[in-house]
């Protein structure tokens, strides 16, 4: 018989770098789950990812137990680090914070296209271009 999945809990945390403090303890704690279990298994699946910040959906089922899936970094993190950004413009309609190719769209696009809700490439470069627009970065060719 399958286990009761009773809480689904969403996170984003820097690769290899959890710890038991809040954020994560403070969202792991009332579930029941057992936080340093939870820290070492993230912490070793990220080892490759260090510098990122990851997603992760947490399942947490009746019997407290738990399994983890990781999704790929947000659009506007591989957006700044593409173009080596610190961060974006605060006023992205006049003030511009930096430059992205088309290619360097379409690259990011398709990375994340496992974890976007896009029907086909076309649909999440458009996706990306709007992370681009709201970050103050311009496309170019």
């Amino acid at each position: 018989m399958a286990k009761k999945v009773t809480k689904i809990i969403k996170l984003q945390i820097a690769a290899a770098k959890a710890t038991p403090a809040p954020p994560i303890g403070t969202a792991l704690g009332p579930a029941g789950v057992n936080i340093g279990d939870f820290v070492k298994r993230f912490n070793d699946a990220t080892q490759a990812l260090v510098g990122n910040t990851v997603p992760v959906v947490i399942s947490v089922y009746d019997d407290r137990s738990f399994d983890f899936i990781m999704k790929t970094a947000p659009a506007a993190e591989m957006v700044k680090k593409a173009i080596g950004l610190e961060k974006g413009s605060g006023t992205p309609n006049s003030k511009k914070a930096g430059k992205i190719t088309r290619a360097q769209v379409k690259e990011i696009a398709e990375r994340k296209m496992v974890d976007m809700n896009a029907f086909d490439l076309a649909g999440a470069i458009k996706m990306i271009e709007g992370t681009c627009a709201s970050l103050g970065v311009e496309i170019v060719d």
